[in-house]
């Protein structure tokens, strides 16, 4: 059932936020295990005392309008965060995958505590919305920390890569940025529709054709290494989405569900073309650029406009 008024929509914000917060822990108590470096094994159990901090906060602000966390989400929460952390050690480059999708969830965070200050101060609940703006900060903070370990990240990953088996490892790396671009292509094919008439339906548009270009691009380098996009793996992120585009259709709060993600998941491929830069230079390529075009706060090459 949709919320009727603005104090229930606040509610469900908060224990949306709570259960985030529990996916959040479940993958803060694996990562510093599996970082492969001690700066950003610290990165992570820092902000984890910090997430704790951020449940309680939440579960406060709950219990002040005589509700509770929702067990449904809180479980769904944790099984979600320990399956990210199972995925991430079934990589043969485990602390890039973590690191890349952690930045991806801290920007996801960030702009979950946004919507929910904003409500808050719509229900001029002034206390819920300080709380909810000291948190983004502290999400955002995590996620610049991140950004700065993504060098250190390839590092853990790759040093005991040799050099045949790194052309591999940069062919695998272009192919998942191919089924990256085909996954959003496909989100952002359905964005317009889903998000109404508006700025945010606007920016899909206008995004769409540049994911085109992206995906080119990157096939353009997979074709002049002798190798071609991976069928299999744009046919599962493509399915991904299609299942995203049902999620968002049966949320109330639809638009900004869909600009959350949409924020996040520019921010995982803002983090996938950070990691491949450096791959590429170690498979003797030169400099390649750290994105194909996407904006943010993270310019690690801004000397360069696109992959070559």
């Amino acid at each position: 059932m949709a919320p009727t008024n603005l104090q229930e929509q606040l509610v469900k914000y908060l224990t949306d936020a709570h259960s985030i917060e529990h996916q959040a822990l479940a993958q803060l108590k694996t990562a510093p295990k599996i970082a492969g470096d001690p700066q950003i094994a610290q990165a992570f159990s820092d902000h984890l005392i910090e997430t704790e901090g951020h449940e309680r906060l939440v579960s406060e602000r709950l219990a002040a309008y005589g509700a509770k966390p929702s067990t449904i989400k809180d479980v769904a929460g944790s099984l979600t965060g320990k399956g990210f952390g199972a995925f991430a050690m079934a990589q043969p480059d485990t602390p890039g995958k973590l690191v890349v999708h952690a930045f991806s969830y801290e920007h996801m965070e960030e702009a979950a505590y946004d919507f929910l200050a904003q409500v808050a101060e719509r229900a001029s609940d002034e206390e819920t919305a300080q709380t909810a703006r000291e948190i983004e900060l502290q999400e955002e903070g995590m996620g610049d920390r991140l950004a700065g370990c993504f060098d250190r990240a390839v590092n853990a990953a790759l040093n005991e890569v040799g050099p045949d088996d790194l052309q591999a490892q940069l062919d695998k790396y272009l192919t998942d940025a191919h089924a990256i671009e085909a996954q959003a292509l496909e989100l952002l094919e359905k964005g317009p529709q889903l998000a109404g008439a508006g700025e945010l339906a606007t920016a899909f548009d206008d995004h769409r054709l540049e994911t085109q270009e992206h995906q080119r691009l990157v096939e353009a380098r997979l074709q002049s290494r002798g190798d071609a996009p991976s069928k299999l793996k744009d046919a599962v992120l493509r399915l991904g989405a299609l299942n995203w585009g049902g999620f968002f259709q049966s949320q109330p709060d639809t638009p900004a569900k869909l600009a959350a993600f949409a924020f996040a998941f520019e921010h995982l491929e803002i983090g996938s073309y950070e990691m491949l830069d450096p791959v590429a230079v170690r498979g003797g390529l030169g400099r390649q650029p750290a994105r194909t075009g996407h904006s943010g706060p993270v310019s690690a090459h801004p000397d360069h406009g696109g992959i070559r």
